[in-house]
């Protein structure tokens, strides 16, 4: 079913960039407008000027972002701060972090893989996407025919072929070593010998790809290579187009970590805002925390105590801007079959996304399709504290926060064939931006 090969990656190249950790940075849709600053900063080759270059008031068709971009890109490999592996290769990576006390590993590797519609169901999405954002990628490959960053995506099993990979690499020292802004350690190595390409081309040969991070990069690498096609006399299934870059991470690794996209969300009426947990009370057991100021730890500590042990219950947490108090939402049995179980599936239903989104975002405060889509409106977090702390200091109106969904069900939708609403999961950490880069000319 999916088919996966090496590639010759881009890299920066180390005799003019000497330290890697200044030029990468994590996905462009986690990047806040301050880290985008910092990014800049850091140097004047930063990735951040391809994958998120900044805007200007003077901007038009022929000067923006993405032209910018191209340039810059263009211009890096002409003059050698980017270079072209001179072989094939597989890439395997590894990032340590610390989890509950202790630091995990998890390991994967970057390939090519060939583009497939996702009603063929060999590559899996699980979540929505934003129209917008899918069309500002679109011009940005048009622009720079290139993938900047790797889809991360996971596979079923394949611990023996990350094993396989490991011990090939198990003598050499990594090709490169970053760590990032976070302080986490991130290892790339190069795997060359074209036997272990084969046995990684036909060990994933009768698997499916279940896309866990870049669902818009992903459809926009569909809508480019759609794009080309059109535009291209001789396009045949060899076309670089008919590829995209990903990171490849076993399901069963241990390192693989799912937290919570906790939303923010701004532009929400008062009254509707003031008046939610009045509105749950039919379809929730609500219980509130107030504080005062010097209660505000203690109290948050707690909510955040009984938000977590929900885990396996739908329950949810909720703050409003000038509302000194926290509100914890538990579902009551039976309430989202009773409502939505003439059109949604059971499996979906139970994840805390859908509740959130169908029932809380669409039905409480009669939020539209359109104003979902709208991702200038809803911003997400991965840490609760740092999503408390938005409202309290006024930046956002309202924030709803949650327990991660589990990979067991983002397997079980994926399977079935059904999406979860937007931003579901924030698999952690990210892959990183900048290590290397996939050219999609011939």
């Amino acid at each position: 079913m999916a088919d996966v090969y090496p590639f010759r990656g881009i890299f920066y190249n180390p005799a003019t960039i000497h330290n890697l950790s200044e030029v990468v940075t994590p996905p462009f849709d986690v990047i806040s407008a301050e880290e985008q600053d910092d990014y800049y900063r850091r140097h004047p080759k930063n990735i951040i000027r391809l994958i998120l270059g900044k805007r200007k008031e003077t901007d038009s068709s022929s000067d923006n972002p993405h032209t910018r971009a191209a340039a810059y890109y263009r211009q890096w490999l002409a003059e050698g701060t980017l270079i072209q592996d001179d072989r094939e290769a597989v890439y395997l990576t590894s990032v340590n972090f610390p989890l509950d006390g202790q630091i995990v590993t998890r390991f994967g590797f970057i390939a090519l893989v060939r583009l497939e519609p996702f009603d063929r169901r060999i590559v899996l999405p699980h979540e929505k996407t934003f129209s917008k954002i899918r069309s500002e990628r679109l011009d940005l490959m048009k622009a720079c025919h290139a993938n900047f960053s790797p889809i991360f995506s996971l596979f079923p099993g394949g611990g023996e072929l990350i094993e396989r990979l490991r011990e090939n690499t198990a003598h050499q020292s990594p090709e490169c070593e970053v760590t990032d802004t976070r302080g986490l350690e991130h290892k790339l190595w190069r795997v060359l010998d074209t036997s272990l390409h084969t046995e990684v081309t036909r060990t994933l040969k009768d698997s499916r790809l279940f896309i866990a991070d870049g669902h818009h990069r992903y459809e926009t690498a569909l809508a480019y290579r759609d794009w080309i096609a059109a535009r291209t006399p001789d396009f045949s299934p060899s076309h670089p187009s008919n590829f995209v870059m990903m990171y490849l991470c076993s399901m069963e690794d241990p390192g693989l970590v799912i937290l919570p996209a906790h939303r923010m969300l701004d532009r929400v009426p008062a009254e509707a805002a003031s008046t939610l947990l009045q509105q749950a009370a039919p379809y929730f057991d609500v219980e509130t925390f107030a504080f005062s100021p010097g209660q505000a730890d203690s109290r948050k500590t707690e909510f955040l105590d009984r938000l977590h042990a929900g885990i396996d219950g739908n329950t949810i947490g909720v703050i409003a801007k000038d509302q000194p108090m926290l509100g914890l939402l538990r579902l009551k049995p039976g309430v989202m079959q009773s409502r939505y179980g003439s059109e949604i599936t059971a499996s979906l239903l139970s994840i805390d996304v859908t509740v959130l989104t169908r029932l809380i975002l669409m039905d409480l405060l009669g939020f539209s399709n359109d104003r979902l889509d709208d991702a200038s409106l809803i911003h997400y977090e991965s840490s609760a504290e740092s999503a408390i702390d938005a409202v309290t200091r006024g930046r956002h109106d309202m924030a709803f926060l949650l327990n991660p969904t589990k990979i067991e069900q983002v397997k079980t939708v994926c399977e079935e064939g059904w999406i979860m609403p937007r931003k579901a999961t924030y698999f952690y950490p990210k892959v990183l931006s900048g290590r290397v880069l996939n050219s999609l000319v011939p």
